[in-house]
């Protein structure tokens, strides 16, 4: 079987193929490409002009990811699309190109949840059986871990994203958007040396990460105004934006390792996938490794094709789901920015 895959649910428009053969191996990648919308250092992006880029895009990517699969129309068994979560307006023009295909194609729809879809490509390309799960991204922080059918969540950030908490950050700095703001918070706290005190928040299984941004974006205004020459009121050292960068990534990822630990030693388990945007970043699989190999257990992610939104993901969760007989229908075809990991049946799983 295969299917095509679109996913849009933020400023990533990325369009995959995959192919399931039919007695369960390992499901073949045909195309993943994706296409991004940049908005100028210091902003974020809106939803119209995200929306706007991804109907601009959308025909020309279809066309190249079913050009680069070696495929026709007739090859496509499904098609699978973003139901949520996300932003409405990029939500909405993924789903009107989908319903376009399915009508014009006269293929059956499958919307998927964006964070299932996450964890079933990270499953099918590290190979990890049943492992705790932490989804990070820009618009969903979750500790998860699977059960009876459901993706159930064990902790889950209480206000903003780590994500976001980094993307935002990112614009108080006025840092460049590309290719990511998180990937050059990454590159920029490579070159810290100093730990900034900073709040940490972790309320049971939870997390909060407003207070810890409100207050490094404190911090940033210092610094912008004493003309880069600050130093910590407690230790004297010289502060730089560096140091500012590495104390985020430090507080935020410790607090991330914690709750992850305690659902593993809740559930027994040996194993951690790291899935999402910031899954990608090398900080964190560091920390996540020092703390799995310390309960004799291994860490699994994959690189910046699967963990950054992606159209293949679509694909490969929602051809799960149709091989179990799930289908969406052309009147249900809408899409919800709030759609949780646990609303799933995952009829695929035992």
């Amino acid at each position: 079987m295969i299917a095509l895959g679109l996913e849009g649910s933020a400023n990533k428009l990325g369009i995959g193929v995959i192919l399931h053969p039919p007695k369960d191996g390992p499901a073949q990648i045909l195309s993943n490409i994706r296409h991004t919308f940049v908005s100028p250092p210091g902003e974020g992006f809106l939803p119209k002009d995200t929306a706007r880029h991804h109907r601009s895009w959308v025909v020309k990517l279809v066309k190249q990811a079913m050009k680069d699969a070696g495929i026709g129309v007739n090859d496509v068994d499904c098609i699978c699309y973003t139901k949520g979560p996300g932003m409405g307006a990029p939500l909405q023009s993924v789903a009107v190109a989908a319903r376009m295909l399915g009508l014009l194609w006269r293929k059956e729809l499958v919307g998927v949840n964006h964070c299932v879809g996450h964890i079933e490509m990270g499953r099918e390309i590290t190979g990890a059986q049943n492992p705790v799960v932490l989804y990070v991204s820009g618009g969903n922080t979750q500790v998860i871990a699977y059960a009876s059918q459901r993706y159930r969540i064990f902790g889950e950030a209480l206000d903003i994203a780590v994500g976001n908490c980094l993307d935002r950050f990112a614009r108080t700095l006025r840092i460049s958007n590309d290719p990511a703001p998180g990937y050059n918070i990454e590159q920029m706290a490579k070159q810290g040396k100093h730990l900034v005190d900073l709040p940490y928040a972790v309320k049971g299984m939870d997390c909060s990460f407003s207070g810890i941004l409100a207050s490094i974006d404190i911090l940033a205004e210092k610094l912008e105004q004493s003309a880069g020459v600050w130093k910590d009121d407690g230790t004297g050292e010289v502060i730089t934006r560096e140091d500012l960068c590495f104390s985020l990534q430090e507080t935020v990822y410790a607090m991330l390792v914690e709750i992850t630990e305690r659902a593993m030693a809740h559930m027994g388990s040996s194993q951690v996938l790291i899935v999402g945007g910031v899954g990608s970043n090398e900080r964190l699989q560091e920390m996540m490794g020092m703390m799995a190999r310390d309960r004799r257990g291994s860490v699994f992610a994959t690189d910046e094709r699967f963990c950054i939104d992606n159209g293949i993901m679509i694909a490969h969760a929602g051809l799960l789901a149709y091989r179990t007989g799930s289908t969406t229908d052309l009147n249900e075809s809408t899409c919800t920015q709030r759609f949780r990991t646990d609303e799933v049946l995952v009829k695929w799983r035992d």
